[in-house]
């Protein structure tokens, strides 16, 4: 298991280990909630500017980087998550560390997976920064492969974006 020692987003030192080396299984259903066997529980709500109930214990950061999850969607969906969720998650991309599915309704089902990952929560915030800049998302994806480089974790496969 890959632990990793990083500054929070509030500015405390916290250590965080994301990689789970137990394999995806079957979830089991809770009311409106699905907790999947690695303790990550996904969550549905009617959109994107309805954040799930199990935000409702963690501090306004991590709040702030599902909302932008959401908002910058398309491009989450082409970079990688550096934190190995990949491999003990079955994770394909950033996006997923965040969001499960979004629907064409405009319905989302969240995933608390980046909650507990300041990999996740980092790669997440310095995409959209980096896109409110105005860079390609093959910009933000040479960016970010450099910066976590040396990373412990095996990014998720998440193919390399066109432009």
């Amino acid at each position: 298991m890959g632990w990793l020692l990083v500054p929070a987003l509030v500015g405390a030192t916290i250590i965080v280990g994301c990689q789970n080396n137990q394999p995806k299984k079957e979830s089991m259903k809770e009311s409106h909630q699905q907790h999947e066997v690695n303790g990550d529980i996904r969550e549905a709500t009617a959109g994107k500017e309805h954040l799930p109930s199990f935000l409702n214990e963690t501090n306004s950061d991590v709040k702030r980087v599902y909302r932008l999850a959401a908002k910058h969607a398309k491009t989450l969906e082409k970079m990688p998550c550096y934190c190995g969720c990949g491999e003990s998650v079955g994770h394909k991309n950033n996006l997923d560390c965040f969001v499960h599915e979004l629907k064409k309704d405009g319905k989302i089902t969240w995933d608390s997976h980046g909650t507990k990952c300041s990999t996740c929560l980092d790669v997440a915030v310095k995409t959209a920064e980096l896109k409110e800049k105005g860079k390609s998302d093959l910009e933000i994806r040479k960016y970010l492969d450099n910066q976590y480089k040396d990373s412990n974790g095996k990014p998720t496969p998440t193919p390399m974006p066109a432009s």
